[in-house]
């Protein structure tokens, strides 16, 4: 019997899973997931792995934390992707969601639960929206107490410590200049030594009252394990790999260890360091891509991953093997009908290595055509996790090509800096000359280019279009920056004191904001365009996309505008996500 090739309802009919918590006696794990089209808690009563819903609000969360007695669970969840995040209680067993905290216009972050269970720690901009600040939040007598003020940047509550005795705040300056304090007794104790030079405090995590891990790029390019003592008052580095960033850092007092997330390029990598004769093994994992990591108090280790042709899993690690909690992949589509990437490399402009995937469709379905995606960010990376676009287009004929231009991260700290106050000339000719590289060794069609991007790949998408169109026979912008001018502004304010560094000052840079801003370049975007917008989206507001759409329709330009009135930045109800790539591809049809 013959049946059809799968449509992009079958590929978009692939669930996601947002966040995950598993309750202190392992008996049930919750987590978001879109299984009704739009984004609600399940849980599974373990090792049973059938999943029952526990919510009905159809909205994204943002983080999830059981209390000590696994009797109820904290999270954080906004409206439509206004990500004006607020606080709710759910019982173990599902129901109504009970506000906690809630503050029209603001939001709620970075929350925990004490050990009694009774108070709640959170950060929040309801009274300062620049700067942030911490509360304790008494849910039985319903009172509230400021325990940190922000100032100088925006100031986040990240850890508390066993007993409680003291808590751990990170002040982030810039994505590639943050700085952390522990608070002990009223004392502010500052966790790397006086520096001159910017770095980085990722992951962090309490070993005892006194000992704090975490990775940091303190005088390194890599981010390595370091220690702290809050007794000493001591700083000390403990433990790197060359090449490799620590992501992050889990504590296993089982086995009185730490699970260190190292990343490299496109892939991560899952370490095990022995804290009593410090050695360091590598552990096999089921992911290319770690995304959340937990460790609970029998050792057991719980991993939420994805790779290129898997979508996002949860895997648990007991006895040394790791076992499939979840099951998700694409409804109808083999694994081996999918696409992994060749991982490439090549010289820029300036002689500086770029890394990139190329996505090759296969020879039966190929149709010639490849389409650049310039990823989001720009502080970040495209890795090899699962788009269910990517794979669509892919199965479709389209191949899809993914510089890591400089700016990205994975490749060391002063890799990512460079893009700072640089947002439109040196990433935009690596992209350039990854074009001219494909082209070069047979990869791409000069005259059979497409050009897709979204957030910071959407301002990319459209910067080339303007100053390169002779590439490319259409272009998608999805949320993109046009105007770094009015973008600058619209950012919620607890952004804008990093933009000077991360993309420079409208008034000292004003030549500089001009060059670099897509909509100086409208007269020569020529080709045809399909733009997307979230009408709630708080990053790139609705009228970074108005404004480009309104000038290049004035001028003639062939171009389709898509609004989502419920959606912020990103996609979070199936229903859109299907119709928004049924466009995609309705769309890049017309010039194949």
């Amino acid at each position: 019997m013959e049946f059809k090739k799968p449509d992009v309802r079958q590929f978009f009919q692939t669930y996601g899973i947002q966040t995950f918590d598993v309750s202190p006696d392992e008996s049930q794990l919750t987590f978001s997931t879109n299984l009704n089209g739009k984004y609600n808690l399940w849980a599974m009563d373990l090792p049973n792995t059938f999943p029952y819903p526990l919510t009905f609000h159809n909205q994204s969360t943002g983080s999830l934390q059981y209390n000590k007695n696994g009797n109820f669970l904290i999270l954080e969840s906004d409206q439509d992707g206004d990500e004006n995040t607020q606080l709710y209680a759910i019982p173990t067993k599902g129901g109504e969601l009970k506000l906690v905290r809630t503050s029209e216009g603001h939001r709620h972050i970075s929350s925990f639960i004490s050990n009694d269970g009774k108070k709640v720690y959170y950060t929040s901009t309801k009274e300062d929206q620049t700067y942030l600040k911490s509360y304790l939040y008494d849910l039985e007598n319903d009172t509230e107490e400021v325990i940190l003020e922000g100032e100088g940047a925006p100031t986040f509550l990240i850890e508390k410590s066993p007993k409680e005795e003291s808590l751990v705040y990170k002040k982030l300056f810039a994505n590639t200049s943050q700085l952390a304090y522990a608070v002990k007794d009223g004392e502010h104790i500052r966790l790397t030594p006086e520096t001159e030079e910017q770095h980085t405090i990722g992951g962090l995590t309490y070993a005892s009252e006194t000992d704090l891990y975490f990775t940091t790029t303190y005088h390194a390019d890599f981010s390595y394990l370091a220690k702290f003592n809050l007794e000493k008052k001591e700083f000390s580095k403990v433990t790197g790999l060359d090449q490799v960033s620590f992501t992050d850092v889990k504590y296993d007092q089982s086995l009185n260890s730490l699970y260190i997330v190292g990343e490299k390029g496109v892939k991560d990598s899952l370490y095990r360091y022995d804290l009593e004769n410090g050695t360091l093994e590598e552990l096999d994992i089921p992911v290319s891509v770690i995304l959340q990591l937990k460790v609970a108090e029998s050792g057991n280790v719980y991993l939420m991953g994805v790779s290129a042709t898997v979508p996002h899993n949860i895997y648990k690690l007991s006895d040394g093997k790791w076992e499939s909690l979840t099951n998700y992949g694409v409804p109808g589509v083999a694994k081996e009908e999918m696409v992994d990437p060749e991982v490439v490399a090549y010289p820029s402009f300036d002689g500086t290595e770029i890394e990139a995937m190329f996505f090759r469709a296969k020879p039966e379905n190929d149709n010639g055509h490849v389409i650049l995606w310039p990823h989001g960010g720009p502080q970040a990376a495209e890795r090899q996790t699962f788009r269910a676009l990517f794979q669509f287009l892919i199965y479709q004929g389209y191949s899809i090509f993914t510089p890591n231009f400089r700016g990205s991260t994975g490749y060391g700290l002063k890799f990512t800096k460079v893009i700072e106050g640089d947002w439109g000339y040196g990433p935009r000719l690596d992209n350039v000359e990854g074009l001219e590289w494909l082209i070069k060794n047979g990869y791409a069609n000069r005259d059979k280019i497409l050009l897709m991007g979204g957030s910071y790949g959407g301002y990319m998408a459209l910067l080339l279009h303007g100053r390169h169109p002779e590439y490319f026979k259409a272009v998608v912008d999805i949320f993109g920056v046009s105007n770094l001018f009015s973008f600058v502004k619209s950012v919620p304010d607890f952004w804008k004191p990093i933009m000077k560094q991360w993309v420079g000052d409208p008034v000292e840079d004003k030549d500089k904001f001009t060059e670099d801003s897509p909509i100086t370049y409208l007269d020569t975007m020529t080709r045809p365009m399909l733009v997307i917008q979230g009408a709630k989206d708080p990053r790139v507001v609705k009228a970074e996309s108005d404004q480009v759409v309104e000038a290049l329709e004035k001028q003639g330009t062939d171009i389709k505008y898509i609004v989502l009135d419920d959606e912020g930045h990103g996609f979070s109800k199936k229903e859109n996500e299907i119709k928004v790539y049924e466009e995609v591809l309705e769309f890049f049809e017309q010039y194949v």
